[in-house]
This record gives C-alpha cells, structure tokens and sequence, in this order.
C-alpha cells in the first residue's frame, strides 16, 4: 500500500514550470499555502474519553444467535468462520451486521471513501445510533482530504463518535497539497494505520483486505477490486474488540472535534460535477488507497460497459456455511506507528513477522495472495530454504497494468528473476477481465471488458492453515504500517480458499516463465490471447516508469 501520488500533479508541477502568464502567482500561492501549513501542529491536551467493547455480548441478539450455532454444531471451538469472496456478500454482510446490532458497533478503517456506496452505509449507520446503538468509528487519516473529508461529518451524529488515528496537520482541501505540505516529516507520513474490521455487538465480525467505498464493493463502472474477507463468530470476534480497544484508546487517535469543526468539513463538500456520464474517465473511480491513478489507458470497451447492478441491503448470515475451528489473531501493536521509527516495538514481533514464522513451517504447499508483494531478504531466504525443503510456493499478485500502485510493482519486479530461479510459481492478475469481475473466478453485471486490481492478502498452507487480513506480504507492512489478519486451522476452509483462487490462477492471471534468461507471460487458459515478452495490457509510460524508478526507489517506500 504505497502513498498515493495524486491526481493532476505531474499536470500542476508542468504548469508551474511553464512560461504561460499566472503561473508566477500560482507558484506564490504554493509556496505561500506550503509555509502556512508547515506551521500547522497537532492540538494538545485532548480530550480522550477511554472506552471499551461491550462486556457482555452474549446477552445481545447476536450473541446468543453465536451460541445457537455452536450448540448446534456440537464443537469445542470457541469460534466460527464463513469466508466472504464475493463483492455483493461482503457489502450485504457489513449492512446486516450494522442492522443487527443493539448495543455497539466498533469499525476500523485504513480508508473510507465517500461515495454512494458507503452512504448507503452511513444511513444504516445513523439508524442504528438512532436505535441507542454506541459507534465507534476509528479511521487512519491518511484519505481524509478533498471529497474524502466529508465521511467525517459522522462525527457530529448523535451516538457516533469518530477518531483520526495519526492525523496529519495542516488542510484537507486536497490530497495533492496535503502531501506537499507534510513533506517535512515523511516518515511520519508513511506510517499508517492499516488495520480492517467491523464487529458488531463485541459478537459478529467482519475482516480482511476491503476498505469501504465502491470500487470494494463491485460498484465502479471503472476498476474494482478483487478482494476476500472472512466473518467471525464468538472468542475471536472478542479478541478483535480488544485490538479495537488498544488503538481507540491510544494517545494517536485523536478525536474529529478536536481537529475539525462541522463547519469545516462543510466548506470542503465539493461542487456538483457537471460532466455528463459520458465524459467521465472511468479511471478517476479509483480510490485514493494507493496512487489515486488507475492504469494510464483504460479500454474503451470498460467506458461503455452497463453500469453493476445494485447491491442488495442485507443477507441472512445464518445461512451462511459457518465453520468452527482453533484460531488466533495476528495484529501489529498500535506503537509501531509511533514517531519513533527506531523503537523496537515498530521494528520487532510484527504480524508480517508472525506470519512468515509460521510459514516457515509448512511442509508441503503454500498458496499466496498479495496484491503487493516486494519480499525483501529475509523473505527470500525463507523462500529458498522451502524450496530447497521441497515446499511448493505459489504467488498471485497484481500485474504492472492491474496494480492501482504501480510504484509496488517497481519493488516487486527487482525480486522476480531470482523468485522465478527458486522455483516459486508466479502468477499475475489480468487487468482486463470479461464481465464486471466482482469475486475470484466469477463475472456478474457487465458484457464486454472491465478494469480489475487484485486487492486480497491471504495464505493457504499445507492444506490446513488459512490466513486472511490486511497484511501484505510487502516491506511496508513489516516496517511501516499496522496491520492485523486471523489464523485459522481449517482443511475446509483452507479448501475454499484454495477453490476461489484457483480459476484466477487458470484463466485470470498470465503465469510469469523464465526462458534463457528472458521473462516470459504465458497467456492464460482459454483467454485467446498470445504469450507476451515484456510487461502484458501496461503502457509504454508504465513500463518507462518501471525502468526509470526501478534502480532507484528503496524497497520501504513501495
């Protein structure tokens, strides 16, 4: 998950350096906004109410409708699974468990985008408060500028309050500006929390690799993401509300109130857009998660394609295939987003760490899905001693014109000549897919072609072990970001895991090949298309930037 590059700022740097009359004022308003931000600070001696998950959840709704199924299941496992691959079951998931609940919600985001999508949410939130239902909403503040900035008037609802966690000072009128005036401190910028969940009644969760907005969800008429969560039932759900708890509470979250006024967030609501449908790029649907730039030349055939049909309102999540079995919980302490980059707590005991631990632990297979994937060193000695272990590895990630980041793509590039000589198997995911791709392997709403960027983070192992959440298998989520991600020791749902992926890996993603030295993208099955020899569907601007940066971006900062 790099830092985004916003939009329109090679475009606003050109026009600084251009003769064209005005562009001396617009370089002196720059400076001008730049100097007064660098004068901005975080507010002081803030007021922090602490507060905790609900203390009884078996006394909800939801909580004895957990203990209901566990009873009928005969187990001793403390807690459920259903896995959720599909875009429509992932939006319908999160709104019944927002109208199920009676006591608390608690929601942690990376990146809420304001969109109709997630007002959709909103309402179903702002009912549920009105109900007497405690919010709590903690989001990382990194996407919460321009049109973005608006998601924040929820703090203003009646029982829902709303924190930034490691807020960066100065204005949110755009990403662009934001960025340039928070250079002074980059490190700090980098840091992010990552971390994704929403629990219901300290009972039900849901999490993995979506942030909340449209292009998550299957709604874009654009690009969407590719994406798997996992539900939760019982003790799990329980230690996730303890996660929550540690980070809501933690000196970096500050309150909305104490950084903006409703007032404020008004003056930023953006004008009505006048364009006509037809003369809106379907690029700009991308989301600020990244790069805020979708791949340069998106298809015609992507442009005129039928808008997705709406998504439902709810799903009944008893009739769900729930799963019980051993688990544990994976998560980053909020102190490795401290301003401190050398304190052990950022650098040691990461869930990155915990994983690769425990995949150094298999003994025969293991099945990755890492929308970005740069290894680093260490993970590639891992990787060689399980190959030299006879452990089969394979890796599905996003190709240069599927990843919404293409700067990721330069760190990973570096790594996959020598992954190839290993014998890891690489596979990378097609940018252009039939239909309105909206789950791994499956298409719904749409003829024609559509944009699509794997955004999962999940690994199969041995058969056994799954690992879903929002840790990439990247330098930034060992070094830099907060992440979390559940364990969970299950051959059933290791296998449908396994059965989601697979189709992608055969008929959605070109399989890297090494020949005499030479990289080579082997079509996938039944897609009609030829072997390509340099990078498939990306640009020439793409490919000069992989070139370019290449040799001289550190691996950290992708």
């Amino acid at each position: 998950m790099p830092l985004p590059v916003p939009p329109g700022a090679a475009s606003a740097f050109s026009s600084f350096l251009s003769p064209r009359p005005g562009a001396a004022r617009w370089l002196c308003l720059l400076l001008l906004s730049l100097w007064l931000a660098g004068c901005a600070s975080l507010p002081t001696d803030v007021d922090r109410p602490v507060s905790t998950a609900l203390a009884n959840p078996s006394e909800t709704p939801l909580g004895q409708l957990v203990a209901a199924r566990a009873a009928k299941a005969s187990t001793r496992n403390d807690s459920g699974f259903a896995l959720v691959g599909n875009a429509e079951l992932a939006f319908t998931s999160r709104m019944t468990l927002i109208k199920a609940a009676q006591k608390t919600l608690d929601i942690q985001y990376y990146a809420i985008f304001a969109d109709d999508t997630t007002e959709r949410l909103f309402d179903a939130l702002r009912e549920a408060a009105g109900r007497g239902v405690r919010i709590r909403i903690l989001l990382d503040d990194f996407n919460t500028s321009g049109k973005n900035a608006q998601v924040l008037k929820l703090a203003f609802e009646k029982n829902i309050a709303m924190r930034l966690f490691n807020p960066l000072p100065g204005g949110r009128s755009s990403m662009f500006f934001r960025i340039l005036s928070n250079l002074k401190d980059v490190d700090r910028m980098q840091r992010r929390m990552h971390n994704k969940m929403l629990v219901a009644d300290n009972a039900v969760a849901i999490t993995g690799g979506r942030n909340l907005g449209e292009t998550y969800f299957g709604q874009s008429e654009g690009s969407n993401f590719v994406d798997i969560d996992i539900l939760a039932a019982g003790r799990i759900a329980r230690d996730l509300s303890g996660s929550f708890d540690q980070y809501w509470n933690n000196p970096q979250a500050y309150p909305v109130q104490s950084l903006m006024t409703a007032a404020q967030i008004e003056a930023l609501k953006p004008a009505p857009a006048v364009s006509s449908p037809a003369q809106v790029n379907p690029a700009s649907a991308a989301p600020a998660s990244a790069t805020n730039e979708a791949p340069s030349s998106p298809p015609a055939a992507a442009a005129a394609s039928a808008p997705p049909p709406a998504l439902p309102e709810s799903t009944d999540l008893s009739l769900l295939p729930w799963t019980w079995a051993p688990s544990v919980m994976l998560v980053d302490k909020p102190g490795k987003i401290a301003a401190d980059a050398d304190s052990t707590e950022a650098s040691q005991d990461t869930a990155v760490d915990g994983l690769l631990q425990l995949m150094s632990q298999s003994t025969t297979e293991v099945l990755i899905v890492s929308s970005y994937f740069v290894p680093g060193e260490l993970m590639m000695k891992q990787f060689a001693d399980l190959r030299r272990r006879g452990v089969r590895i394979r890796v599905l990630t996003n190709s240069l014109a599927s990843n919404d980041a293409p700067a990721a793509h330069v760190g990973y590039a570096r790594y996959r000549p020598a992954l190839l000589a290993m014998g890891v198997e690489l596979y990378e995911m097609r940018a252009e897919q039939e239909g309105s791709i909206t789950s791994f392997g499956s298409s719904a709403g749409s003829t024609g072609q559509s944009r699509t960027s794997l955004h999962a983070k999940v690994v199969v192992m041995d058969g056994r072990l799954l690992v879903v959440g929002s840790v990439n298998l990247d330098l930034r989520s060992k070094l830099q970001n907060s992440e979390v991600a559940l364990i969970v020791r299950s051959p059933v749902l290791a296998a449908e895991a396994s059965r989601m992926i697979e189709p992608t890996l055969n008929k959605g993603a070109w399989r890297v090949e090494q020949r005499d030295g030479q990289l080579v993208w082997r079509a996938p099955q039944g897609s009609g298309l030829q072997d390509a020899s340099s990078e498939p569907d990306a640009s020439l601007g793409l490919r000069l930037m992989l070139k370019v940066i290449g040799p001289l971006a550190p691996e950290e900062m992708l």
